[in-house]
């Protein structure tokens, strides 16, 4: 069952997959079916939909930091239990094909939670195949063991890397998606990190643990608010023209510079003291 430390008003959702703990502005929240190497099913991608509608609506909360138990990240797609629901729906005359809707939830998911306002910290030990290798595609910051593992795995299985394939293009460029996806290659966390799909490698499970403390700490030192806005900034690099997304980020600046946040980090800088936003960090 999900723990947290978070008050009654902002109470956590109820998700038997995961473990969701909350420490003031940190949610951790790690996938919680160990015996199948954390596979994700129908009902897990519902669960973790839920936790990002929670997040999009708890701004205070700075950062989420997504992580896997019992050493796994996630090894993808429940391949037994995925059979076992798309054999049952059959499409019916004029109606689409239920496991085309199936498989666009997790589109929609990726999309969600890489949009949201708080910084994504990816921790990836153990293994990241295809559906599980397409969530740490969407990490702000992805942490990796050097003996992770990874793989585009699904072409081996017959079926493209569907929805996770734009994201993986995004992270690594189309070139180096093309030669994952279509050799269906493993490899480690070495290779993860020269080919810019994790950005950092450290030795081990308690480096990695270690990592993700600090940066959880770093996060913390900075605005939410002036966080979400860059982050939203950035990300509309990829469909804004030039003049456009300059001329929205001078407004974004100057809301932001005149908002609360903006007026406390100022003062806290001249007053030679941390912003409240920062502390206990």
């Amino acid at each position: 069952m999900p723990t947290t430390r978070s008050t009654p008003a902002a109470k956590l959702p109820i998700c038997p997959d995961l473990l969701l703990d909350r420490d003031g502005p940190v949610l951790r929240l790690t996938l919680n079916r160990p015996d199948v190497r954390n596979a994700m099913t129908g009902e897990m991608v519902r669960q973790l939909t839920e936790v990002v509608a929670w997040a999009e609506d708890h701004p205070e909360v700075g950062t989420l930091v997504i992580s896997g138990a019992g050493g796994t990240f996630c090894a993808g797609g429940d391949i037994k239990g995925f059979m076992a629901s798309f054999r049952a729906a059959r499409p019916e005359a004029g109606q689409p094909d239920p496991i085309q809707a199936d498989n666009r939830r997790f589109g929609h998911f990726l999309t969600r939670i890489e949009a949201l306002p708080q910084t994504v910290v990816v921790a990836v030990e153990g293994a990241a195949f295809g559906g599980g290798l397409g969530l740490a595609c969407i990490g702000d910051v992805v942490i990796a063991a050097r003996d992770a593992r990874f793989a585009l795995s699904e072409t081996g299985l017959g079926i493209p890397p569907a929805q996770i394939a734009p994201f993986v293009a995004a992270r690594i460029g189309v070139s180096q998606a093309r030669r994952l996806a279509l050799t269906g290659m493993r490899f480690d966390g070495a290779e993860a990190g020269r080919i810019g799909l994790v950005h950092e490698v450290v030795d081990d499970a308690a480096a990695l643990e270690a990592r993700v403390t600090r940066l959880v700490a770093d996060i913390r030192r900075c605005a939410p608010g002036a966080n979400a806005t860059t982050k939203r900034l950035l990300m509309a690099q990829r469909t804004t023209a030039l003049p456009e997304l300059l001329d929205l980020s001078s407004a974004e600046f100057a809301r932001c510079l005149r908002g609360a946040e903006g007026q406390e980090g100022v003062a806290a800088f001249l007053e030679k003291r941390q912003p409240a936003w920062a502390a206990g960090s």
